[in-house]
């Protein structure tokens, strides 16, 4: 892959419009950034489950400030090898100064297409078609098709939210750059090709999208039975900064909530520095601490430097495996490539977290609620669009947006217009309108 082609202004769906005299002073990729910050699906981030419940607990994560924190740490990364790139004198295009952007924005929609609860609503949603009343439509989509159901997938999601045309929206989805979208696809292939693992990036419907995309940026295809393309470079950044933010910000809401200890907490942080050759950072530690005695304060402070270290190190790989990104041939996350201290640290805090944060209780009880809440309106909504034949089923049916309406009589396409419709409701929305539709909620 060469560089001055991956960086591109190309917008999806301008093929099909007259261009457009750019009289902003806003660069390209900055109009990409502003598009997803105002736009309904991020608002919307703000009541999606990130780890913890929501309710009560409005100091912990939820989607939209986590990915916030994404976008900021995954600007740091793509300035970082903006610049460097640049001292390399390796790239001719101009373009290469707004890695941070194009890196920032993908951050900002990674967790667009995650439904209601969290991962457990992912999993709600395969559920039904797996084992639930779902099963019964197997036989009337393709093979294809019915992959998509049965592992519905949350990245793949994503990228329908920003490329479809949905119903009486403009060609091209959000007509985001080429490259922005490049940036957001982290499992090039779909749901086809390894059918035994769940991750994907697009739906069979979007793949044409996807390799439109691919043809414009000179992502090569590596399987052409099955459609699995080259990872787009950048994909390496966003996945870094996701990987930072999520690992390091479930520790310190585990903190806050008292799920950890503090100096466990404290512990797991410290690890990631050699007494030997981090000396400066314990210096810099004591007198922080000889003025902080707030303990959220310090885990904040140990966090935060841990948050730079790990920037540092992530930036350094991918400057060092430049070529086998290029040539599509790296393997694995920029982190599962960390060394030393911090990478074992960081394999002590993945662990860690899997035993005590994502098994409390809290957490499951969300995921538990998930499973009844998604399962229960998939089994409302689904046979209704499939048969509107009843009066209940023309009234459930008016509840869906005008949007999400399709003019395919496809089974596979209907069905997509429930899934459409259910994974961009909020947690708060789900739970209202589940108890609507059970008559909970009826005085």
């Amino acid at each position: 892959m060469d560089w001055n082609r991956l960086i591109s202004t190309a917008r999806l769906g301008s093929q099909n419009r007259k261009k457009e005299k750019n009289t902003t002073v806003r660069p390209e990729f900055q109009k990409d950034y502003d598009r997803l910050v105002f736009s309904s699906p991020f608002r919307r981030l703000q009541d999606k489950t990130q780890v913890f419940p929501l309710p009560g607990s409005t100091f912990v994560h939820n989607r939209l400030t986590h990915s916030l924190e994404v976008a900021s740490i995954g600007k740091t990364l793509g300035d970082m090898v903006s610049m460097a790139l640049i001292e390399q004198n390796v790239v001719e295009t101009v373009l290469v100064q707004e890695l941070g952007t194009i890196v920032s924005t993908a951050c900002l929609a990674h967790d667009l297409g995650n439904p209601p609860f969290g991962h457990s609503g992912e999993s709600a949603i395969s559920r039904y078609f797996q084992t639930g009343a779902g099963t019964q439509y197997e036989n009337m989509v393709t093979k294809e098709e019915w992959q998509d159901l049965l592992h519905f997938e949350g990245n793949a999601n994503a990228f329908r939210i920003l490329t479809h045309s949905f119903k009486g929206r403009r060609s091209g989805g959000f007509a985001l750059t080429y490259s922005t979208l490049a940036a957001l696809v982290k499992y090039p292939f779909p749901s086809t090709a390894f059918p035994g693992k769940n991750k994907y990036g697009f739906f069979n419907s979007d793949m044409e999208t996807y390799a439109t995309i691919a043809e414009e940026l000179g992502i090569p295809l590596l399987d052409s039975e099955k459609n699995v393309y080259a990872r787009y470079p950048l994909v390496y950044l966003v996945e870094a900064a996701d990987d930072i933010a999520y690992q390091l910000m479930d520790l310190e809401d585990a903190h806050k909530l008292r799920i950890l200890e503090t100096s466990e907490t404290e512990k797991l942080f410290l690890e990631f520095f050699d007494r030997d050759e981090d000396a400066s950072f314990f210096e810099m530690k004591k007198s922080v601490y000889e003025e902080v005695t707030d303990t959220n304060e310090r885990i904040a402070f140990l966090r935060a430097i841990v948050i730079s270290k790990l920037i540092r190190e992530t930036v350094s790989i991918f400057l060092n495996h430049q070529n086998e990104i290029l040539e599509g041939v790296f393997q694995g996350s920029l982190i599962k490539h960390l060394k030393g201290t911090s990478g074992s640290a960081m394999k002590a805090v993945q662990k860690l977290s899997v035993r005590k944060i994502y098994r409390h209780p809290d957490v499951i009880s969300i995921e538990l609620a998930g499973y009844n809440i998604l399962g229960t309106l998939l089994e409302e909504f689904v046979p209704a669009v499939i048969e509107p034949k009843s009066d209940y089923h023309k009234k459930l049916l008016s509840l869906i947006p005008e949007q999400y309406n399709t003019d395919n009589d496809s089974v596979y396409n209907k069905i997509q217009t429930v899934l459409d419709f259910v994974s961009n409701m909020t947690d708060l929305y789900a739970v209202k309108l589940y108890k609507d539709i059970k008559g909970i909620s009826v005085v």
